[in-house]
């Protein structure tokens, strides 16, 4: 038996991409330009799939931070926080993002992935019960296998779902952590938070939200879904990445459980990796005095959501089930999906395909992440160029003459 052969059906999906002439998994940029554009097989492409969502890895202000930092500090610190020690911006940078939730505590992780990873799978222990959505990011899915809770699925963004597996455990002994997302990173929907909590609280479920991609995009002051849905003190735990609308790169959990510092001693994605260099956190503090004081940013993600969304809409287009950040736009099957990528790649255009195992009931997606400095020319210009595909596909309807 080769080390390969547990793959082969992935490895067979992998070579149907190949055959389009491009990866879309292995694309390289060869020059990033902005927020928005990039060179990519030598020509400059307009970029609708980076996550960037409010344009901060070229603010300014950003990027001087850094750089001051790697001046002051070096470029990187070598080793973890258990072992190295924490950086005053570390510490400063915890202080400040627990202040933006209104929480008492928060661990900052050199990655999102590594948030979810270590806080899920240390929280929920032996005889514990750990409920998650059925469609859940790749590294939720993960934390289960790193715990020893036993793992219970509910349908995506069901509440009575969710209430019907609690109701079923009935008086177990064990805690129960249940985890959700603000907004789901393939098709861009949003949890019905409300209705979700209001079913924890009833059976005494703890909740974990991931607020990855809704960070900056929902509530008031950008706190997420938790604050649009008005239930931020509800919440007991609250996972975030800096790699999405701070723009740059890692996670983090808040939380006002009084114990919550014994984590940084019990989670092993924490203890055991390198912590963030100190550029890296100076841009994200100042990110996230970005995002405090720049309000308009959100207004204008929203701007360009509305135009997007609408105008695929408006020609034919299946899309998710919401507006949000995040466009999914169906297609029939895997090989038309990697065909609309690679025919749009040729045309200037860089989005994500996403085609199963990796999405969710087996739909095969072109996934658009929108930017709150996408104008609005760039965005009807990207309509123009994806309705014209998708009617040489077959995707749309032909355009119908004018009749005499």
């Amino acid at each position: 038996m080769g080390l390969f052969d547990r793959h082969a059906g992935l490895l067979d999906a992998y070579r149907d991409v190949r055959t389009t002439g491009a990866d879309p998994f292995q694309i390289r940029m060869e020059r990033v330009l902005s927020p928005t554009e990039a060179i990519i097989d030598g020509k400059k492409c307009l970029t609708v799939g980076t996550n960037n969502y409010f344009g901060l890895t070229f603010d300014p202000s950003c990027m001087q931070a850094a750089i001051d930092a790697i001046k002051a500090e070096g470029t990187g610190t070598t080793g973890s926080r258990i072992a190295n020690g924490s950086y005053s911006e570390h510490v400063a940078l915890e202080d400040e993002i627990a202040a933006f939730y209104g929480k008492k505590h928060c661990m900052v992780f050199t990655t999102g992935y590594q948030a979810n990873l270590g806080v899920i799978s240390t929280l929920a222990g032996p005889e514990d019960f750990l409920l998650i959505d059925a469609d859940s990011h790749a590294s939720i899915y993960d934390a289960c296998k790193q715990t020893q809770a036993e793992v219970v699925r509910f349908k995506h963004n069901d509440p009575a779902s969710l209430e019907a597996r609690l109701r079923r455990l009935g008086d177990k002994p064990g805690n129960r952590l249940v985890v959700l997302e603000g907004i789901y990173s393939m098709l861009g929907d949003s949890a019905p938070l409300k209705e979700f909590v209001a079913v924890c609280k009833k059976y005494g479920a703890y909740v974990l939200v991931d607020e990855a991609h809704s960070l900056g995009a929902l509530g008031e002051n950008g706190r997420g879904l938790c604050e649009a849905a008005g239930v931020l003190d509800d919440c007991h735990f609250i996972v975030g990445t800096f790699s999405k609308t701070l723009g740059a790169i890692g996670g983090y959990c808040v939380s006002n459980d009084p114990d919550f510092d014994i984590l940084r001693v019990t989670v092993r994605s924490y203890m055991f990796t390198a912590s963030l260099p100190p550029s890296i956190v100076a841009s994200v503090r100042q990110a996230l005095k970005v995002v405090k004081a720049r309000p308009e940013l959100r207004r204008q993600l929203w701007d360009n959501v509305t135009t997007l969304y609408d105008g695929l809409a408006a020609q034919g287009f299946k899309l998710g089930p919401e507006h949000g950040p995040v466009v999914g736009v169906h297609l029939p099957d895997r090989m038309t999906a990697i065909g609309f990528w690679r025919a749009m790649l040729d045309a200037g255009i860089y989005v994500n395909v996403a085609v199963p195992p990796a999405t969710p009931n087996g739909v095969s997606l072109l996934r658009c992440s929108l930017c709150a400095v996408h104008t609005k020319e760039q965005l009807e210009h990207m309509i123009e160029v994806m309705t014209g595909i998708g009617r040489q596909m077959g995707v749309l309807a032909p355009k119908l003459r004018a009749a005499g």
